[in-house]
């Protein structure tokens, strides 16, 4: 019988458009319809170009996964993921959503050991991924300020000869006993391995 599950360390990747609930309260379904279309169809290029895998689209949120392929986890994966964040603010900067309308963003990353459906993972299905891994990548990203992706530190060490980075005060955020380090990335740095 085929391994329908494995425990393996991903990173998890959240962005959101930055006011999204007050910028569509007074449009029309279809105008909201067409902006999520051209900002999801935007990130998820950004993010299957860079070895991601977009696991779900929640009103504005996008929430991908890098690492879960059968070469596994390691620093290329969460500096892609990182390179991605940044990527897709890239892409998004002077690009009108449905003709009309600039967004900014705000993305959250955090690496951590998840339960991964590989059947999901193969049918870039929901779920795909369990762990607190994917609260925190969603935390994280509501405290980002805008146009910026922050990690915390378990992505920046793994990273940390791949992106430069700025520290950030560390965040109480709702359900973590503690506060979270954030780091904010700047920008690639180093060269990244092929396998």
């Amino acid at each position: 019988m085929a391994e329908q599950e494995r425990r393996q360390t991903v990173t998890v990747l959240f962005i959101d458009i930055v006011g999204y609930t007050s910028l569509i309260d007074d449009l029309d379904c279809a105008v909201v319809r067409a902006l999520q279309r051209d900002y999801f169809g935007i990130v998820s290029e950004v993010v299957r170009s860079g070895g991601g895998v977009v696991e779900k689209y929640v009103g504005d949120a996008v929430m991908a996964v890098f690492g879960t392929d059968e070469t596994g986890f390691g620093p290329d994966a969460a500096a892609s993921a990182v390179r991605v964040g940044l990527s897709v603010q890239e892409a998004l900067r002077g690009q009108l959503l449905a003709g009309r309308f600039a967004v900014r963003t705000r993305v959250g990353i955090a690496t951590g050991d998840v339960i991964v459906d590989l059947a999901a993972t193969r049918e870039f299905g929901h779920g795909m991924i369990s762990g607190s891994v994917v609260s925190t990548a969603a935390r994280l990203q509501a405290y980002a300020p805008h146009d910026t992706v922050v990690v915390c530190s378990s992505t920046r060490s793994v990273t940390d000869e791949l992106i430069a980075y700025q520290e950030l005060p560390p965040v109480r955020v709702a359900g973590k006993p503690y506060p979270l380090d954030l780091f904010r990335a700047l920008e690639p740095q180093g060269v990244l391995c092929v396998a």
